[in-house]
């Protein structure tokens, strides 16, 4: 137990307690965690999602989230959504990109009451996106991060930093920092909150930071739901100033 406690506290002071591009990752939150889904389990989350900022709205209807647990050890990831830009009088609708990633469990510890786990879950944004919807789409982006998870409890602490690859016109690489932390009002029933930040990703922009709070509504062992709302925390009507999400998480 007492290596246990000092590899847990090594590993969070090392990798920093991560997000997207405000695309929700790890649904309902922005930071993802290492936990795969159970092996041969398909896991689906049938998503809409919105962003207001000063102007404009973006909204992602359908999005649709499919994992697969390929192992105990390893998912498989694909996600596709149709996106709705509104910006004043002008709005445009389209395909945005997709997204493939695979993540890998490399430390799984348990001991008592204390579950500890490491990850890794690169992605890739493929370019099946119309550029009308955003300079993003239609352009290949890949992100690269590591995750730390925490369970002891009835809590549910994980995150951890993403080096994410930008490849559009005044584009800049960025780190993306992140933190969740869920509690179990019950066997069905977790509520919690994340902090994020991102530096630019553009030459134009600054660091991005923000908050979610939600939680996730277990209806029955194959069925849950799931949702958050949140805000910037800085630049906050330039980059948002509200974004909801809602799914239905479906369990085959």
């Amino acid at each position: 137990m007492n290596t246990l406690n000092k590899i847990i506290r090594t590993t969070f002071v090392v990798i920093g307690l991560v997000s997207t591009e405000f695309a929700f990752a790890g649904a309902p939150f922005i930071t993802d965690d290492p936990e795969p889904v159970s092996a041969k389990d398909w896991e689906v989350n049938y998503a809409i999602s919105k962003t207001w900022v000063e102007g404009s709205t973006s909204t992602a209807l359908p999005s649709i989230d499919v994992n697969y647990g390929y192992s105990d050890q390893i998912q498989l990831h694909v996600q596709s959504r149709y996106t709705y830009q509104v910006e004043g009088d002008d709005t445009q609708s389209d395909f945005d990109n997709t997204e493939i990633g695979i993540k890998y469990r490399f430390l799984h510890l348990k001991g008592n009451d204390v579950e500890f786990m490491l990850g890794i879950y690169p992605m890739l944004q493929l370019p099946t996106g119309d550029s009308k919807l955003g300079v993003a789409s239609g352009k290949t982006q890949a992100f690269l991060p590591i995750w730390g998870q925490l369970n002891t409890g009835k809590w549910t602490l994980y995150g951890g930093a993403g080096y994410r690859i930008n490849r559009y016109s005044l584009a800049t690489n960025s780190l993306f920092l992140g933190a969740t932390a869920l509690y179990a009002l019950s066997d069905h029933f977790k509520i919690g909150g994340e902090l994020f930040r991102e530096s630019a990703t553009t030459k134009a922009d600054q660091l991005s930071s923000g908050f979610n709070l939600g939680g996730i509504y277990n209806i029955s062992k194959d069925y849950g739901l799931l949702f958050s709302a949140g805000r910037a925390l800085n630049s906050v009507a330039e980059t948002n100033k509200l974004s909801v999400f809602l799914a239905l998480q479906v369990v085959y």
